[in-house]
């Protein structure tokens, strides 16, 4: 092959890789190639590729020094043909409005994947919560539901937590769109304190839900999960709780991260010390000398690896030097598509974010069914409920994948927008 021709191809598969980095543009990829597998007409991909309604609003917030600071907040309500939009709001410096669109995508697949009656939609704020005072967040959670008040509902959509927010801002949200409306409306967001309408069992149930796929992608490889040797990168709220049902299943935890680096120990890290020693953002290695950088403990040997921080940590340039039977993805698009093919190509079963977090909608779910109910049930209930509803959606994609020779990430994909298509054409709208 001439010098030429490997740098076209070189080129081409450095563009396809930063096209995969975009997560809005990899999850169109994906979608298209999921509906030409069902073989849906263009017209289906027309609709689905983009958010039916994205709202744009500015929030205007005094701040504790007196000065009045305007806020940047989205809404993105993907698809309502199944039923209301369902969807987290983050709180974050670096949101912004094609990472908002792709989410609520996601939370629409999430959603058809567990057989939910939602469609998908995602809210975000461009702020850091870190830096703001209590009043200063209060203010801001309260001018975002004002501005979005007139789109969103426990008919319409319904909000949830999400990164950098908690059950304090919901019930916030709660009481300021129960005063837009002059009626108590608990079903109107989820994730919320439990003496407001909350569930049980909802702090855990994403990572509740990483474990029970966990549990099952062991029984298709043949590992025994008794010592079975767990990486976890990211020691936030899903991590730190997967890390801890890990360790109380008999697993050897033997790597964890966070923002500052990593703790890598081959015999096993001492969870519940690590879990007693981090701060309220997840951080504990500061607290050690023997730190690793995250993309070190990505490429440590162990049987199963999950990324549980951010997304792109998986990419053509690592994807080779993992040396993990499975990858189980805990956070948004850890692993570019690139990746994905190269993973799937070495025999690495991956479970994909859209299956393996989804927990968190399907007891948010629960959440508002117990709401419109006014009836409420034992963690027990929830965690049995959410058992039957992980192992059959992780089954359906697993023999989805099979029939089709397609990896995990395309499967589920299938199975999730499956849903939504059809709603959309018998409404009639392609």
């Amino acid at each position: 092959m001439s010098t030429t021709k490997v740098l076209e191809q070189l080129s081409e598969e450095q563009q396809q890789e930063k096209e995969s980095l975009n997560l809005f543009l990899s999850t169109q990829t994906v979608i298209r190639e999921a509906l030409e597998k069902l073989e849906y007409s263009n017209e289906l991909f027309e609709l689905l590729k983009e958010p039916i309604r994205m709202l744009t609003v500015r929030i205007p917030v005094k701040m504790d020094d007196g000065s009045v600071k305007i806020f940047t907040g989205f809404r993105s309500q993907h698809n309502d043909a199944v039923g209301p939009t369902k969807g987290g709001v983050r709180f974050h410096p670096e949101v912004n409005e094609e990472e908002v669109k792709a989410l609520s995508i996601w939370m629409s697949l999430k959603c058809g994947i567990a057989d939910l009656p939602y469609g998908g939609g995602k809210g975000g704020i461009i702020c850091d919560p870190r830096n703001m005072s209590f009043g200063e967040l209060e203010r801001l959670s309260r001018g975002y539901v004002r501005a979005i008040s007139q789109i969103v509902g426990p008919t319409k959509d319904i909000p949830a937590p999400d990164v950098y927010t908690n059950s304090q801002i919901m019930a916030w949200m709660m009481d300021e769109y129960s005063r837009l409306r002059e009626f108590d409306s608990p079903g109107f967001i989820t994730g919320k304190p439990l003496v407001l309408g909350g569930s049980q069992g909802r702090e855990t149930a994403t990572a509740r839900g990483v474990t029970i796929c966990i549990e099952e992608a062991v029984k298709k490889k043949g590992i025994d999960l008794q010592g079975a040797r767990i990486i976890v990168q990211g020691f936030g709220n899903a991590g730190s709780f997967l890390a801890k049902f890990m360790h109380d299943a008999g697993a050897k935890v033997i790597g964890i991260s966070d923002a500052h680096g990593a703790l890598y120990d081959p015999e096993g890290l001492d969870i519940d010390y690590l879990l007693d020693k981090r701060d309220s953002f997840g951080t504990v290695t500061n607290l050690f000398t023997n730190v690793i950088s995250n993309q070190e403990l990505l490429e440590k040997e162990c049987d199963i690896l999950v990324p549980a921080a951010i997304s792109n940590q998986i990419t053509v340039q690592n994807a080779h030097h993992i040396k993990a039977s499975i990858v189980v993805e805990a956070a948004n698009g850890p692993t570019t598509l690139e990746a994905t093919k190269i993973l799937d190509e070495r025999g690495v079963l991956l479970v994909p974010d859209i299956l393996a977090s989804a927990g968190g909608v399907t007891v948010s779910y629960f959440e508002w069914v117990q709401n419109n109910q006014g009836y409420y049930w034992s963690e027990e209930e929830v965690a049995d409920k959410l058992r039957k509803v992980m192992v059959d959606s992780f089954e359906t994609i697993y023999q989805t994948s099979q029939a089709h020779e397609v990896d995990m990430r395309l499967a589920a994909y299938m199975v999730g927008i499956r849903k939504i298509a059809e709603a959309s054409r018998f409404r009639g709208w392609v």
